[in-house]
């Protein structure tokens, strides 16, 4: 005899099945990204596959892709950037996810949501960043998680042009770039370096050296050693970075991460990456004038740093940093291990900074 069924049981929409991306779904990966964000985006991933191949932190040889198929084709992918990530010294698997992407005719069917929940169930700490607002959404309202936390951005002017807005008129910019510059001279003027730094071409194993002895003053950042710093910053076929090294008595003490960008009212240092021990200020204020140098000799107008770090905030802010507001927001879930109540909404010994992810590309 035939079972009766509900209505609402024939209504119910069934859970995709989600699979981990294959060597043999690529041609299928490149569809989707021509199909939901265009051409260029299609020809980005092409570019970077090999680098992402090549994550010391992804162990299964292939980009880290969770995908929903329709028959043959991808329908619906999340990218994940793995990442090990050290928790109040004890270290955890972690991974960055991206917006989900969807087909339009496959859209407002729940493949999204799947997608993300998928990543926060499989993620020893789930890290998210410049997502949408459809994205952030579903985090807040449908997956409950705690609320973001910004990453602040701190400037440091070193030109009359500093100042200045593309929203503001020529005649308004014109006007602040003569009222500021003698608190701006004053600011940029230039200080000697005290210590050595070197430009280096990749990071060495002292690096690893420094990360085991910083982790433990941090509440939660990406760990930095060097397989992973060489990776991010050294390999990428997409982006040029600088890298500057802090040496004391032939030990590393501190490094910065740092590239010149042009900008729409004129050009910017953007130092990506840093790290030093929390307590050395006269060891990241070494490398903050060296990055000062740096932007003079490129005619940077302005450098900025975003950083989550209260007390690295604090040496910025004492180099002629200030703070600016900014637009980037952390999505950030701890599963590994049972955190205080109060551990999501308590970032300042947190280290995170715009190289982190994908934040900067």
């Amino acid at each position: 005899m035939p079972v009766a069924t509900s209505p609402t049981a024939c209504c119910r929409v069934s859970m995709p099945e989600i699979d981990r991306l294959l060597s043999a779904d690529r041609r299928g990966l490149e569809l989707l990204y021509r199909r939901t964000s265009g051409i260029e985006a299609a020809d980005a991933i092409r570019l970077r596959w090999d680098w992402l191949r090549r994550n010391p932190a992804n162990t299964s040889g292939e980009p880290l892709y969770w995908i929903v198929r329709e028959g043959p084709t991808i329908i619906a992918a999340s990218a994940l950037m793995p990442v090990r990530v050290g928790l109040r010294g004890l270290e955890a698997e972690g991974a960055w996810s991206i917006d989900p992407l969807v087909v339009g005719e496959r859209q407002r069917r729940g493949l999204g949501e799947a997608l993300l929940r998928h990543w926060d169930r499989q993620s020893g700490v789930a890290l998210g960043g410049a997502l949408s607002e459809g994205t952030r959404y579903l985090l807040r309202e449908r997956l409950r998680w705690p609320k973001p936390v910004t990453l602040p951005c701190v400037v440091k002017p070193l030109s009359r042009r500093a100042l200045r807005q593309p929203s503001w008129p020529a005649p308004v910019n014109q006007l602040v770039s003569a009222l500021t510059l003698p608190f701006v001279r004053v600011v940029a003027r230039a200080r000697p370096l005290r210590e050595q730094v070197e430009v280096v071409r990749r990071f060495d194993p002292a690096v690893d050296a420094l990360w085991e002895r910083v982790a433990p003053r941090l509440d939660l950042a990406v760990k930095r050693n060097a397989a992973y710093l060489n990776w991010r910053f050294v390999e990428p076929p997409h982006v040029r970075y600088a890298v500057a090294v802090l040496r004391r008595d032939d030990e590393t003490h501190g490094y910065a991460v740092y590239r010149h960008v042009r900008e729409p009212q004129g050009r910017a240092t953007q130092i990506v990456d840093f790290l030093a021990d929390p307590e050395d200020e006269r060891g990241l204020k070494t490398l903050l004038r060296w990055i000062d140098r740096e932007a003079r000799a490129e005619d940077s107008d302005k450098i900025r740093c975003h950083v989550q770090h209260t007390g690295f905030r604090r040496v910025l802010r004492r180099s002629g940093y200030f703070v600016v507001k900014s637009a980037v927001e952390l999505y950030v879930k701890v599963n590994a291990v049972d955190v205080p109540a109060d551990f999501h909404g308590e970032p300042d010994r947190w280290h995170f900074t715009l190289g982190d992810g994908l934040l900067d590309q």
